[in-house]
Parts: structure tokens; sequence; C-alpha cells
């Protein structure tokens, strides 16, 4: 059984109970939004397709649910475990402090966890704009300062997100 589908069915029972802020959707809809995008741009990433596969399915586990990283490493290995890390806002402090910290966290990642979080951006962004309109505005500059530093992510969909955050190309 690839590790891709063992992530799938990992997340998806791990998230179970979780539902998506705003439309109360099952989480794991959002988790496949992710790993669809990813999988779809498979060929230039610098990591295997089924590793990049799971890391995307995985991306929440450790901050919403708990998952620690040992685990991951134990059960999905080390790549994968190092990209749900990545991925994980564990940061602490104020909002600002914790999104800067989050920001030099995913700078110095490469390029195929950018190109992830670049996914999670562009899956996350149209629920929050069309829901949340005054919260938006904290998040699209947040993103836009992330998309910055994210100079490795995949250019085709740093292109879609900076569109989605309302900035140029």
């Amino acid at each position: 059984m690839s590790i891709a589908y063992r992530a799938m069915v990992f997340a998806r029972e791990v998230h179970k109970d979780q539902k998506r802020k705003y439309t109360n959707n099952p989480y794991s809809d959002h988790l496949a939004e992710v790993a669809g995008i990813v999988a779809t741009l498979m060929l230039q990433m610098n990591v295997s397709a089924p590793s990049a596969i799971a890391v995307a399915w995985l991306h929440d586990c450790i901050e919403d649910q708990g998952v620690t990283p040992d685990f991951l490493q134990g059960e999905f290995g080390e790549t994968v475990m190092d990209g749900v890390m990545l991925l994980s806002d564990l940061e602490t402090g104020n909002r600002a402090e914790r999104k800067a910290a989050s920001r030099a966290r995913l700078a110095a990642a490469p390029g195929w966890v950018q190109t992830i979080k670049c996914a999670d951006l562009i899956s996350n962004t149209s629920s929050i704009v069309m829901h949340d309109p005054k919260f938006a505005v904290t998040y699209l500059e947040e993103k836009r300062l992330l998309l910055d530093v994210m100079t490795r992510a995949d250019p085709r969909l740093i292109e879609i997100a900076r569109a989605q955050a309302g900035v140029a190309a």
C-alpha cells in the first residue's frame, strides 16, 4: 500500500470530527484539495511524489490534532515527518511574532515544502475571502508577506496564490 494512500486514510481518520470553519464541510475536503493540487505538480518536485502527497494529506495533523512527530516518523518515515513539521505552525507569541517566525521557517524550507504550503494557501484563501471579509484583510496581508519569502515554491502556484491575494505577479 503506497505511503500517499496510507496518509490519506490516516488523515481522514484523525480529522474525522473536524469541520471547516465557515462552511462546516468535513476538514478532509481541504486536505484532499491540497493533496490534489500537489499531485498535479509532482514532476517538478525534488522529492518522491508519494511522499509529497502524503505530506499534503498530513500537513495539519500535528497542529490541529496533536499527532506527534515521532508517530509520523514511525508510520510514514523521516521525509514525511520533516515536511509536516516544516508546515506546522507551532510558534508562540502574539500573532505578529508567530507569523514572522512562520515566515522564517517557511523561507528556509525546501521548494517542495513551499509548494505544498502554496497549495494550502490556495485552498484556504477563497473561503476566508468569501465568508470573513473583515478578517480577510489581515489574512491576505499575511499571505502576501509569506509569498514574498517562498522563493522556491512552484512558480505556477505562486502566481495563482498571488492573484488570489490581490498581488500582481
